[in-house]
């Protein structure tokens, strides 16, 4: 199954940290993803989305059929996210869009196993595939994608 990670793109500073909307760079980061998105997201894709401004503005640049996963507000434990999906027995695709360090440490679950801080730059998508391959269950990085390496 396929396990999607989009950082939220390039936001201003502000004191309420669930209202800080996106600067004009990071819409335009968004935008990038999101043609990508466009061409490439799974079918079925289960799109999730943090409660915080700036993460349903970088989801929004590509569509507006999400879910908000409260469990992926800025400072969640990774392995609370992964729980509320269902992670490893997702019943479909699915895109979670969320923060620093929490998306970090997901990935580092998902794909070491071990609690680690990985670092994901502001609005790059990480796109993991579970699967089995010779009798074992195995998880790989099938993409990582950098918004500025986009057109």
């Amino acid at each position: 199954m396929d396990l999607l990670l989009w950082r939220h793109a390039e936001a201003q500073d502000g004191q309420d940290d669930l209202a800080r909307p996106l600067t004009e760079h990071g819409h335009r980061q968004a935008k990038r993803i999101a043609r990508w998105l466009e061409r490439h997201a799974p079918e079925d894709l289960r799109r999730c989305c943090s409660p915080a401004r700036r993460a349903r503005q970088t989801l929004e640049a590509w569509t507006q059929d999400y879910e908000l996963l409260p469990e992926a507000a800025p400072g969640a434990a990774p392995l609370a996210v992964l729980a509320a999906i269902g992670w490893p027995e997702l019943e479909r695709p699915t895109l979670i869009v969320g923060h620093q360090p929490t998306l970090g440490g997901i990935a580092a679950l998902v794909l070491a196993g071990q609690h680690s801080t990985w670092s994901i730059r502001r609005s790059a998508l990480w796109w993991f595939k579970r699967r089995q391959r010779h009798g074992h269950v195995e998880t790989v990085l099938r993409v990582v994608l950098d918004p500025e390496l986009l057109d």
